[in-house]
């Protein structure tokens, strides 16, 4: 019974949370281990609709070196909200694409296969991209893996959109950069 009890409490401990999503302290993609290297919360209109957490290598607050390291890295939107429809998402990332105008010709394709893989999100449901060097970026909605989208450049401009220079929120980049 304690050695149960001990491992609840060492799980807790080895976990981050924000707004009511736990998430763990470590992930493992393309063979490598990944730390959580923060939490942001992402408002619009004062209505949460989900906390993304980023799991790189080792922890930085540099959005320039979380973008552009050719490392495996890990980002995951769980959402709060009730209900995110499959054309909220794509607008968003419509939105993002034109706020990266200079790449927005090399990257409409790619967008375009990401934005046909999704659906409508649900409170408690997730959305999550891993990177692995030399693969691509794999897209994984409510627990469905829907394929990977080749190209360092399409990662780039994909992780951008949460803590890239123009981001969905400043508040959301600020806490996956590890600044909550």
């Amino acid at each position: 019974m304690f050695a149960v009890l001990l491992s609840g409490l060492l799980s807790i401990a080895q976990a981050g949370t924000l707004a009511g999503v736990t998430v763990p302290d470590t992930a493992t993609v393309g063979g490598q281990a990944l730390v959580l290297n923060g939490m942001g919360l992402r408002e619009k209109f004062f209505f949460d609709i989900y906390v993304g957490s980023l799991y790189l290598p080792t922890k930085t607050t540099s959005s320039t070196t979380a973008i552009t390291e050719d490392t495996a890295k890990r980002i995951t939107m769980s959402f709060i909200y009730g209900k995110v429809t499959k054309d909220q998402v794509n607008e968003a990332f419509d939105e993002a694409l034109a706020n990266q105008a200079d790449k927005a010709a090399a990257l409409k394709d790619r967008f375009e296969k990401l934005k046909g893989w999704m659906g409508d999100i649900l409170s408690g449901e997730s959305m999550q991209y891993d990177y692995v060097p030399g693969t691509g970026t794999t897209v994984t909605v409510k627990g469905v893996v829907k394929g990977t989208i080749e190209g360092k450049d399409f990662m780039e401009a994909l992780w951008s959109v949460y803590i890239g220079p123009k981001p969905a929120t400043a508040a959301l980049k600020a806490g996956m950069l590890g600044g909550n």
